[in-house]
């Protein structure tokens, strides 16, 4: 029940938003960074937070079965009973692995969460002052009234650059299909609705029929301005891609061994592995180290023009299918095949709200306490007992049993 500092009530109104407003939370894995984005009063999601992840576990790519240590990739929806304030590792938020994608595609494992303590065998590991604040904002959307917050999670920045760095990766059937729920919200700042279906996922399908995670899809639309701003956006990436590899983008070295923010990388070998460091991002413990470096400094370097962004703890700017041209390039066509081979609810997030007539019609829109180790694996992690359902009242605080999230008095 910590509350939200000073300092983040004063950015929440600064940004149009309000403290109780619906959140969405993106992760990317290679360049270790959790995004908090928050409904302004527009009603679309602007960029909050930008947190520096201590720890990740595993490599590039999605979390297929238990024990191999894999943090998860994909769509994740989040609703109270997820929120997990006795975990081992501070507090926690259950992504809720596997979800019906998952499932329909074989993958195994549990309690996959975001948490403190920079320690991962398999979740996303932040500082314990970090996830305080995540924790919170999530929890006052809640009782503000949102019922469900979103979680996506992707193994990088879906961009040209990275596509095409990672063009031979076995994963790439799979993130194409990530990318389409990425573009989805690049070009709207709306949760997408996603659903599976054929073993796929897919996003923003308005249907009259039912979607099983492994039964044939019904027929469906997206809605026209969507659809038609997504196209323009997979088209310009497409172009993209291909002109960086004709001119000999290197492709990127296997990360193994998970990542670690290089804000944090940096700490610890300035004041030495086994100390306890406080950083501006939070605490990192002793038994806090930095995976081994893997990627090769050639890549990086193939733009001056394009160096690594800076890390940074706040900004108010917005940071496919991808057929055609880029499907040729980086992977088969044949993508929702693959992408069964490799491991959200389907998360009725929201309702599809329409673009404004300027902005579908824009080609340029998307451009715009430290615990005493050894701790349980992650993926074993105890969870606190779910707590019985009830009706969350907005603008109110909820009743529910002791013990649970939803059971703590003030916000």
């Amino acid at each position: 029940m910590q509350p939200l500092s000073e300092r983040m009530l004063a950015d929440i109104e600064k940004r149009n938003m309000t403290k109780e407003s619906p959140i969405l939370v993106r992760i990317f894995k290679e360049e270790s960074e959790l995004e908090v984005w928050k409904e302004d009063k527009t009603g679309r999601f602007a960029l909050l937070q930008t947190y520096p992840i201590c720890r990740w576990s595993g490599e590039l790519g999605p979390k297929t079965k238990q024990g191999d240590r894999q943090a998860p990739e994909g769509f994740y929806t989040i609703t109270p009973e997820l929120m997990n304030p006795n975990s081992h590792y501070y507090l926690a938020i259950n992504t809720g692995f596997p979800n019906a994608y998952d499932r329909a595609n074989g993958r195994t494992g549990e309690f996959l969460m975001i948490h403190g303590d920079c320690l991962s065998v398999g979740c996303y590991a932040m500082t314990d002052e970090q996830i305080a604040e995540i924790y919170a904002l999530a929890r006052e959307s809640f009782f503000g009234g949102q019922s469900s917050f979103q979680i996506q999670a992707y193994p990088f920045r879906m961009t040209p650059f990275n596509l095409a760095r990672h063009r031979d990766s076995p994963h790439m059937a799979f993130w194409r299909m990530l990318k389409q729920g990425y573009d989805h919200f690049e070009v709207t700042h709306l949760a997408p609705k996603v659903n599976v279906c054929e073993q796929r996922y897919v996003f923003d399908a308005q249907s009259s029929g039912e979607f099983g995670a492994s039964d044939r899809c019904p027929a469906y639309r997206v809605p026209q301005d969507i659809a038609a701003a997504v196209r323009n956006k997979e088209r310009r990436d497409d172009i993209e891609v291909a002109a960086l590899i004709r001119r000999g983008m290197p492709t990127a070295s296997v990360t193994t061994g998970g990542g670690m923010h290089r804000t944090f990388v940096a700490a610890i070998a300035q004041s030495g592995q086994g100390a306890t460091i406080h950083t501006a991002a939070g605490t990192i413990p002793a038994h806090a180290s930095p995976p081994a470096e893997t990627r090769t400094a050639s890549v990086m370097s193939f733009f001056s023009q394009s160096p690594p962004a800076s890390m940074q703890l706040a900004s108010a700017a917005p940071a496919s299918s991808t057929g055609g041209l880029l499907g040729h390039l980086v992977g088969s066509n044949d993508a929702d095949k693959n992408a069964a081979t490799h491991g959200s609810r389907p998360g009725d997030v929201s309702a599809t709200k329409p673009l404004p007539a300027a902005a579908a019609a824009e080609p340029a829109l998307a451009s715009r306490p430290h615990p005493a180790p050894p701790k349980p694996e992650a993926g074993t992690e105890p969870q606190s007992a779910p707590a019985a359902t009830t009706n969350l009242l907005n603008g109110a605080l909820p009743a529910l049993p002791a013990g649970a999230f939803h059971s703590r008095s003030g916000g």
